[in-house]
């Protein structure tokens, strides 16, 4: 399991493009037959992604860095495939997950193994993980399911829908909010104009984008912004205190998870656009 470390707004506007991308982005999750994991010490996130081929990939925690016997001790998980049709087992019951179907799995399940329903077009299974203190039920939830709600217009380039799948009305969990946003074509722009979660942190991962195009992250401060490239199938860890939003160079999709103090997802405080800098 990759440790992240945990950075200051003073420390993080000091680091240059390599650094920058070594502590806050997140490359090489969806591996074909490997389930990779990523511990940041922001939020305690873990984030990981599981693209089975010949066989199960099971779930196992590390207790060097978890402390704990097995992963989902004292966690709970969201799970959303991008990738091919799978199955995933909790405890020997199956969910069946298709393309951008979810699935929160509660605190002190003991066995989670992932697996693809054609090998040859395998699931990708991308996990986020927060710390937990209840046990709530596993839940599947499809995006006809997760509170569709549209957004944006073609005039600033941000028509998007978004999909909210673990959150206060929906799949009910101890800490962790989780959705998916999807842009329609020709629309390039998320989360503009942007804001911060100063009681949550949040993890953002990009998918169907062509191979060619990128987003451009915006991170930092307000008035001390910086960018990653970001390429398909990776993910951007987001500190409480910085913004997050992107420009692609063709419309794509990312799926939104948070942690923290409360799961209210419109907890969120606004930054006025005369003060991005």
């Amino acid at each position: 399991m990759e440790i992240r470390f945990a950075f200051s707004p003073a420390e993080t506007k000091t680091m240059d493009t390599d650094r920058l991308r070594r502590e806050y982005l997140v490359e090489n999750l969806m591996t074909p037959g490997e389930l990779r994991l990523v511990y940041a010490h922001v939020e305690r996130f873990v984030i990981g992604g599981a693209v089975p081929t010949s066989g199960e990939l099971r779930l196992e925690g590390d207790k060097a860095v978890l402390g704990t016997d097995f992963f989902l001790e004292r966690r709970e998980l969201g799970v959303i495939n991008v990738g091919g049709d799978g199955v995933v087992t909790v405890d020997g019951a199956e969910y069946a997950l298709g393309a951008k179907d979810g699935l929160y799995v509660g605190k002190g399940r003991r066995d989670v193994r992932f697996r693809s329903a054609d090998p040859n077009r395998p699931a990708k299974f991308y996990l986020l993980s927060t710390t937990a203190h209840a046990e709530f039920p596993t839940v599947k939830i499809t995006p006809d399911e997760a509170e569709p709600t549209h957004l944006g217009n073609p005039a600033q380039s941000n028509e998007r829908v978004i999909y909210k799948y673990i959150h206060a009305k929906g799949a009910k969990s101890c800490q962790l909010v989780m959705g998916m946003t999807a842009l329609k074509p020709n629309n390039m722009w998320n989360t503009m104009p942007c804001h911060l979660h100063s009681r949550r942190a949040e993890v953002y991962f990009y998918f169907d984008l062509p191979q060619d195009a990128v987003v451009f992250h915006f991170m930092g401060e307000p008035s001390e912004t910086r960018h990653l490239v970001v390429r398909n199938e990776q993910a951007v860890v987001s500190p409480p205190w910085s913004i997050h939003c992107g420009v692609g160079t063709s419309h794509y999709a990312f799926i939104w998870g948070m942690g923290g103090e409360n799961l209210d997802y419109a907890d969120a405080d606004p930054v006025p656009m005369a003060v991005l800098r």
